[in-house]
């Protein structure tokens, strides 16, 4: 029986067209973060891509917190979204901890956990359908922001973003696309 799901070469290809749509357009008003002359541009790239990393990390323990049945079917892509963090922090200054390296937030036993949102975040989905699908939302909607965003990058950082928001396209595909995402 022939594979449904579209192939690696094919998922990465869509990536890089979206890239270098989003180069060629120009459509993005956003200039880069705001500019401290004392802050290389980089670092502040950099410092923004890991925060908002970090904000994706808290969608997906409040997903999982959320949703319990979930939590083993979502924890793959955490790591991933974590390493990304952590490997996009290499280059910025160390400043607090960061939760990319540690693992979920632990689900009471009983099943639904009610894990506050983090402040100024969207409410987890009743439905865990709408659960999944509100957290592709969030993987592709940073991955266009980190798409629109190389256009500023230096170059090592935006191979980087590059490679991270394809694999947030991809997560997002993961997300919404795999057996039992309707469930």
């Amino acid at each position: 029986m022939p594979s449904i799901l579209p192939s690696r070469r094919g998922l990465l290809a869509g990536a890089a067209g979206i890239a270098g749509a989003a180069l060629l357009s120009g459509c993005s008003d956003d200039g880069p973060p705001a500019a401290d002359p004392e802050v290389p541009l980089e670092r502040r790239m950099r410092e923004t891509a890991v925060r908002e990393s970090e904000r994706l990390l808290e969608r997906y323990d409040a997903t999982s917190a959320a949703h319990p049945a979930l939590a083993q079917r979502l924890a793959p892509l955490r790591v991933s979204v974590a390493a990304h963090a952590a490997a996009l922090a290499e280059g910025a200054p160390a400043s607090s901890p960061s939760r990319s390296a540690s693992a979920p937030s632990p689900v009471p036993s009983g099943g639904a956990a009610a894990a506050p949102p983090a402040p100024g975040a969207a409410p987890v989905p009743a439905a865990p359908a709408e659960a999944l699908t509100a957290l592709a939302d969030a993987e592709r909607s940073l991955a266009e922001a980190r798409t629109i965003s190389l256009a500023d990058a230096p170059g090592e950082l935006a191979r980087m973003l590059a490679s991270v928001a394809a694999c947030g396209h991809v997560h997002a595909y993961l997300l919404t696309s795999t057996p039992g995402a309707s469930s």
